[in-house]
């Protein structure tokens, strides 16, 4: 059986696109999404209704809950070291996102569950506790235990920290993959991230887009934070706003 898993889409819809052609290309048998779909990106709408046209099951990321949950933004933001201006500029993002989904759209995320397990994949966006809180991927193997001992499952798949990498963990017998990030990653590379799992072979695809059609778009778009979002596609790489 052949999995793809997808997350951290970020409302990128140009390269939500690039990733929809590999797929045709892939054709795995299950589609899964990982969660953090629209908030930051040019088309918050258009990557909502898409994906759920296309019937992916998933989880729920850390800007779904904060879209649905506001108060979830403020318990993580209160025990952040990162400066202020951030969170005013989540907060700014975040408002300007959840007004243009409508009710509809946010009851679709709400419903969103933390985990989705079926043998041989377990999936959560960051961590089975936490929409927010992932390991780091150099983090010792004692972390990665007791984060994920409670999945069990030979595959364990997140997303969260828009970095690509497959692991084993012999402690758990799985191999923990991340996913990378559809629409905004941060390990210098540009191009869109996704995992392919083709029976107990993992691997992660990299798919070019046309970065420079996403950046007019969000130049367009009039969603607060388009600047800021415009750089870190720019660089693949975290900014401060």
């Amino acid at each position: 059986m052949r999995i793809a898993i997808l997350s951290d889409v970020h409302g990128n819809v140009t390269a939500l696109d690039a990733v929809l052609a590999d797929l045709r290309q892939t054709t795995p048998d299950l589609v899964l999404h990982g969660g953090d779909l629209a908030d930051s990106g040019s088309s918050p709408v258009e990557i909502v209704d898409r994906i759920r046209d296309l019937g992916w099951q998933g989880v729920m990321g850390n800007t779904d809950e904060m879209l649905v949950r506001p108060g979830s933004l403020e318990e993580f933001a209160s025990q952040s070291r990162a400066p202020a201006t951030l969170w005013t500029a989540i907060r700014e993002i975040a408002a300007a996102t959840r007004a243009s989904l409508g009710e509809e759209r946010l009851e679709w995320l709400r419903k969103l569950p933390r985990a989705w397990k079926s043998s041989p994949i377990a999936l959560v966006h960051a961590s089975p506790e936490s929409c927010w809180q992932a390991p780091a991927a150099d983090a010792p193997e004692a972390e990665f235990e007791s984060t994920y001992g409670s999945l069990r499952e030979p595959f364990i798949v997140y997303g969260h920290t828009h970095h690509p990498s497959i692991r084993r963990v012999d402690a758990l017998q799985s191999t923990l993959i991340n996913t990378g990030s559809v629409g905004l990653p941060y390990d210098g590379d540009p191009r869109a991230s996704y995992v392919l799992i083709d029976d107990a072979y993992p691997s992660i695809r990299r798919v070019e887009y046309d970065v420079a059609k996403e950046l007019a778009a969000l130049n367009s778009c009039g969603l607060p934070g388009a600047e800021w979002t415009s750089r870190m596609i720019r660089t693949a790489s975290p900014q401060l706003p």
